[in-house]
This record gives structure tokens, sequence and C-alpha cells, in this order.
């Protein structure tokens, strides 16, 4: 009789797709995009010319360049060459920087439609796709509008999504998909130890950014209406340029909490920057799915008020001035402690951004293989 034995290390084969399916978007000059990453060959870094907006979705480049690094020592993961050891299949399609760059122009939404098709032709008629029916695939698709069209081609695959906005109700799913932060816009604050931390951030609440926003974003012009000259209240219209980039940083580290309501999906980067700002985020957004929930309590570290509530005049200034110094100073310093959850980096480090990651994707094995192992002995499917 053969056991299956759990492995303590998630195996990852990872598809060797041709270059322009993924580090050939980045500007990168390549001698033959139709090829794969040669192994052994240290991953490109993220380009220093690429946008802010850009970078914000960029988690499908730190998971394949962390896949193609080759250490293992410390790593969630064991990288496989044999797709029978694997218990995870990575598809190394830049979906999201795919979406950025050629989605715009009419040229673009030919390539993007073109790049989209080909790269699902080539999972579907993959052998490793048929046998499992996906349910072992992940496919980073962080960008809402990403593959938003044929996102239900692959839905049996494991998405790796900033939120559930912009999807059909049958496509997302908590079970099997894995939310990720987004890469914040903001640099991180090293040296937050003032004598004084309550008193030194001298603004209540902050928020920059776009007022005007579609869908459950319509929240922020109806906050700004109500509390944007209430004192202790800094309410701005953000542009997303150098200037616009410093301002926040210099408001979020100045200020006790930061208004993170909806935009146009249910999350916004806002909020991560809130984070490595070390400023308490107010959450406003019913529908908002967050990363790491399994692992880290967001009550210990960010307060969260539905919108009716919000909505009321004075209510939400009322609650966060009865917040003590006391509940202040431990959200801060929970939030100092937790801030290097929601770094990307290379190499990747233990509890980082990336490692959470994979520690989520490690969770899904036993279900997901309970899955397939039901699915190739039934006779009558559920």
């Amino acid at each position: 009789m053969r056991w299956m034995v759990v492995s303590s290390s998630l195996k990852v084969y990872v598809y060797d797709f041709p270059r322009r399916f993924n580090f050939g978007m980045l500007n990168y000059t390549q001698v033959d995009l139709d090829l794969p990453w040669p192994d052994g060959e240290i991953p490109p870094p993220w380009p220093s010319d690429e946008s802010v907006l850009e970078e914000q979705h960029s988690v499908e480049y730190w998971l394949l360049v962390d896949l193609l690094e080759g250490r293992s020592g410390d790593k969630e993961f064991i990288r496989v060459r044999n797709p029978k050891q694997a218990d995870l299949f990575f598809v190394p399609f830049f979906s999201s920087q795919c979406y950025n760059k050629n989605s715009a122009i009419e040229c673009g939404l030919k390539l993007h439609g073109c790049c989209k098709e080909e790269m699902a032709k080539l999972v579907l008629e993959s052998p490793y796709w048929r046998h499992s029916g996906g349910e072992d695939h992940i496919i980073p698709l962080h960008h809402p509008n990403a593959f938003w069209f044929s996102r239900h081609l692959l839905n049996a695959s494991i998405f790796i999504v900033a939120d559930f906005g912009r999807t059909l109700p049958q496509v997302p799913s908590l079970k099997k998909d894995v939310v990720a932060p987004y890469y914040h816009t903001i640099p991180t604050y090293e040296d937050d130890n003032p004598d004084d931390p309550f008193n030194s951030r001298e603004i209540l609440l902050f928020f920059r950014g776009t007022i005007k926003r579609k869908a459950d974003g319509i929240v922020r012009t109806k906050l700004a209406n109500i509390i944007r000259n209430e004192t202790g209240v800094r309410f701005e219209e953000g542009i997303r340029n150098e200037t616009g980039f410093l301002q926040a940083t210099e408001g979020m580290r100045n200020s006790k909490f930061c208004l993170d309501p909806a935009g146009d999906t249910p999350s916004s980067c806002r909020l991560f920057d809130a984070i490595v700002s070390h400023c308490v985020p107010v959450i406003l957004s019913d529908k908002i799915e967050l990363p790491f929930e399994a692992d880290l309590d967001y009550t210990s570290f960010a307060l969260f008020y539905s919108v009716e509530e919000s909505l009321q005049p004075g209510w939400l200034l009322s609650q966060l001035r009865n917040v003590s110094q006391v509940q202040w100073l431990q959200m801060w310093n929970r939030l100092k402690e937790v801030s290097h959850h929601f770094e990307y980096q290379f190499p990747s480090k233990k509890n980082d951004a990336v490692s959470m990651i994979w520690k989520q994707l490690h969770r899904k094995i036993p279900a997901m293989k309970l899955k397939i192992h039901r699915k190739e002995r039934l006779k009558i499917a559920d």
C-alpha cells in the first residue's frame, strides 16, 4: 500500500515560458525573447524607469525572481525540475505588466489580447493542467483588469490578486485564491523613534489621493464634503508624480491616522503606504479582503468602520478623537512589528511579502490535493 507523504517543503515547478511573457515586458534587451530565462543566470532587477503605477502590481515579478534565484536554504519552497514532483505549477506570465503597457492604445489592445490568448492556450494544452484541471496552478493576476475578460477560462487555478473587485461573482474565492499586498509607493519609515510618537504626529487624519472615483469609491467624494475642512484633518487631491509622493510621505509620517476608503475597487495601495509609514489605517471599505489575514490580526493595528456610519456628520472624527494615547501607541508599535510582512525585495527574506505569499500557497495544498484525488476516482462528478 502506498501512503501519501505530506512534504514539509512546498515543491514548485515553473513553466519554461518565453521571456516575452515576463521579463521581456520590462524593457530589457534580450537576445531572443522567444527563449525562457536561462537557468543559473541572475534574474534582472526591477527597472528604475518603470512607473510607480506599474510597480504597485509587481507581485508577479517578485515571485518569479524568487523562484529563479536558486537559493533554497531558508525559503518556504523548493523549485523542482521534474513536474511529477511538483505540488504547484507557477505560470510565469506578467499579466499586470501586460495590461499596463498594452491596454491603452489600439495596437496595444491587440498585443494584449494576443499575449493573453497565447498564454492561455499554452497553459490549457499543458498535460499538467489537464491532469489536475488547473487546481494546482498559480497565476498572478494582481491588477484588477489583468486578464479580466478571460479569467473564467483559468478559474480553476489559484489566482494571486489584490482584492475581488471587478470580477464576476463566481470567479474569486478565498478558498482557492491568495490576496497579496500592493508594492507600497512611498518609502518605509526606517527611523521612526521619536521621544513622543503620539504628540509628534500633529495631524489627526490624513488623506491624499484621487477623490473622484467610480463604484464604491464614490465614498471619497462624500467624505471630502463632510470632513475636509475640519480641524486636524488634511484631505487633499493627489497627483502621482515625484512631488506628490514626497507630500504623501510627509503627510503620513506626521499623522496619527490615515484614511483608507475604497477606490474603484475595495482596496488601494494607500493601506500599505500607511502601514510602512506607521500611520494607523482607518479602513472604510465594506468589501475589502486583506493579505495574510490567517497570520495577522488587522484589528491590532488598524481601525475598521462601515461606510454608512462613517458618512454621518461628525461621527468618524469623534471616534478617532476618542482613541486614547495608550491605544494609539499600541497600534503604532504593532505597525512597526508587522510592516516587514509587506516588503517586496530581492533576495527575499523570511516573513517578508514574498515569503508570506508562499506560506499562504502552501496552506492550499491539502484541500487542493483532496479535490484532485477525488476527481480522479469519481465516476459521477460532484
